[in-house]
């Protein structure tokens, strides 16, 4: 079953005025990988997720955004950021949608063969102030990565998939995607360890479920 995972990191002596630079360096290191120095949107939510949003923006970044566009140059990590974050509020949390390449399995459908293409995954960052939603920041994190659903990383079982676990040139290309997945989540992950200073870091899903173990159990059944 497919589930939500997530990137929670906490940073040592954390002053909350230093939430905006924080921000960036991580959205930095993501764009790294992702080759987008953009975020897609930015919105600041006060008290918690239940209230409507003090400020939101939405960029035009499609082939209508010319490179010289308002919309451009105002979605770079290092505009958009300070813009949704200057009224720092201790109770709002700040977040910032970008997307990043995955391999992605197509079921065949109609006659058609099945087939692992690259498509965009959005993810969300979130930076969160010490008083919103009472204090989540302490089981989330100062600042959470959304990155949606694992199925990137796990392929579930569903009926329409059934092929890959059939066929063994299909096991074995599904094994090359999805490794290759898995090495940007960890390529990530490391360097957000390696260049924006945390105290402590956990990837984890919404059930709970260790993210290791599925991964270990789907490369093992793949292979």
């Amino acid at each position: 079953m497919a589930d939500q995972l997530y990137l929670s990191l906490w940073f040592p002596n954390f002053r909350f005025a230093t939430l905006p630079e924080t921000t960036i360096g991580v959205l930095k290191q993501f764009s790294r990988l992702s080759g987008l120095p953009r975020v897609a949107a930015a919105a600041a939510y006060p008290v918690n997720f239940a209230e409507p949003p003090i400020y939101q923006r939405v960029y035009v970044l499609d082939k209508r955004a010319e490179d010289d566009s308002p919309d451009v140059a105002a979605s770079l990590i290092e505009n958009a950021v300070p813009e949704a974050m200057e009224q720092l509020h201790e109770d709002t949390a700040y977040e910032f949608e970008t997307k990043w390449q995955l391999w992605t399995y197509e079921a065949g459908v109609g006659g058609l063969d099945a087939t692992w293409k690259r498509k965009p995954h959005t993810v969300k960052v979130i930076a969160f102030g010490p008083t919103f939603d009472d204090a989540t920041y302490e089981e989330n994190g100062h600042i959470r990565v959304d990155f949606g659903l694992d199925t990137p990383w796990i392929v579930t079982d569903d009926t329409d998939e059934e092929d890959l676990w059939e066929d063994e040139e299909a096991r074995k290309e599904a094994a090359k995607y999805v490794k290759e997945n898995i090495e940007m989540l960890l390529a990530f992950t490391l360097s957000v360890e390696k260049h924006c200073a945390i105290e402590n870091r956990l990837l984890w899903t919404e059930s709970g479920e260790p993210l290791a173990q599925k991964l270990i159990a789907r490369l093992q059944r793949l292979n």
